[in-house]
């Protein structure tokens, strides 16, 4: 197994023909033979959005429900608690209400409950009165979840490195253990912003206790660590909670590759793969779209000292990505319209990209229990 550290563009590619056609046990991504999403008789997947991908539009809880409601959403991914105007009793009970009146159902998230992440930030408290206090939110939901991160990529160049901040992160977990099997709430960490390679989040989850800590898979994410989201769901789909999910363009730049997220369908990824592996592994987990749309990641990966920090991926993941990448065009960053407003446009885009994103869940890909 190649590591990242000798990785070069040739030794890579010559591994994608043979990658490409047996990852996950599935016709490869470039494959004519797909095979067709929902088998006839098997339920479908519920379908939602997670309200990042209308972050601009500044909509609190309740806002958010009635988009989701319009929008014909099985589910609503709130991952911030600062989408609620209170954390108290009384008003997180109106807004379980006002989602079930709306028949949608409620997942909750918040962010970095790991103390040494870069990303960590004390405005909560400590991690453990983090987790703590998003468990006893996402309870007076009636979330069955809360979505938690490491941090990003940053991380994996700190002190000890990620398997020093996995093990910090453990310990805020079993440090909230019986809150998290007394609320019935189980913890859902994700593959987020470069941070964990999917064995690494595996072993995080194993190591804290899979009775109550599993994974919220992110299939953007995961190509930002150099998996391919089918290679990675194989690992991360037996562990799955809930999901973020988007597309993504690659293709060769001056480095290594750039990568711009886009709307499902829209770019390289075989979504008709994906979720026949998905209807396998996770077929009671919720889809959830998080479009986070229209800018550029150039991924240095044949830099030796950027290749390092992901020393622990392999080209099985890899390759797919390469592959689809030398077949890529490159696109430029999105830009608000000559004349229109930035904050504006941005609201428009967000919207159109992820609406295009649901659309394209429902008559393509058979998705979401809603008419």
């Amino acid at each position: 197994m190649d590591r990242a550290t000798q990785w070069t563009r040739r030794s890579v590619l010559q591994s994608a023909a043979a990658f490409a056609g047996v990852a996950c046990g599935l016709p490869g991504p470039w494959s004519s033979a797909s095979p067709a999403f929902a088998a006839e008789g098997e339920t479908r997947l519920k379908l939602g959005l997670d309200n990042f991908a209308v972050r601009a539009m500044g909509w609190k809880a309740k806002q958010l429900i009635d988009y989701a409601a319009e929008q014909k959403c099985d589910t609503l991914f709130i991952t911030d608690l600062d989408a609620f105007e209170s954390l108290d009793a009384g008003p997180l009970a109106e807004v379980k209400a006002h989602a079930a009146a709306k028949q949608v159902e409620l997942l909750l998230g918040t962010w970095s409950i790991c103390p040494t992440s870069k990303r960590f930030r004390d405005n909560r408290g400590t991690a453990e009165e983090h987790l703590r206090l998003g468990l006893k939110t996402a309870q007076a939901l009636g979330s069955p979840v809360l979505r938690v991160v490491l941090g990003s990529w940053e991380d994996r160049k700190t002190e000890g490195g990620i398997r020093a901040r996995i093990a910090d992160s453990v310990k805020v977990l079993k440090a909230c253990r019986e809150d998290a099997l007394a609320s019935g709430v189980k913890i859902a960490m994700e593959n987020h912003a470069g941070d964990l390679l999917a064995h690494e989040l595996v072993d995080l989850v194993e190591a804290a206790g899979k009775e109550y800590v599993g994974v919220n898979f992110d299939s953007g994410n995961a190509v930002w660590t150099f998996e391919d989201p089918l290679y990675s769901l194989k690992q991360l789909g037996p562990y799955t909670l809930t999901t973020s999910l988007r597309d993504s363009w690659v293709w060769e730049s001056e480095n290594g590759i750039t990568v711009q997220w886009t709307s499902m369908g829209n770019g390289y990824v075989n979504w008709k793969e994906f979720f026949a592996l998905f209807q396998k592994l996770c077929p009671q987990v919720a889809v959830n779209i998080e479009t986070i749309s229209g800018f550029n990641r150039e991924l240095p990966l044949f830099q030796p000292d950027f290749a390092s920090v992901y020393k622990e991926a392999s080209t099985a993941g890899l390759a797919p990505i390469l592959k689809a990448a030398e077949k890529g065009e490159a696109h430029q960053p999105w830009s608000p319209p000559e004349g229109v407003e930035r904050s504006v446009a941005e609201k428009q885009y967000q919207k159109d990209e992820l609406e295009r994103s649901l659309a394209y869940c429902r008559e393509t890909l058979g998705l979401g229990r809603k008419s």
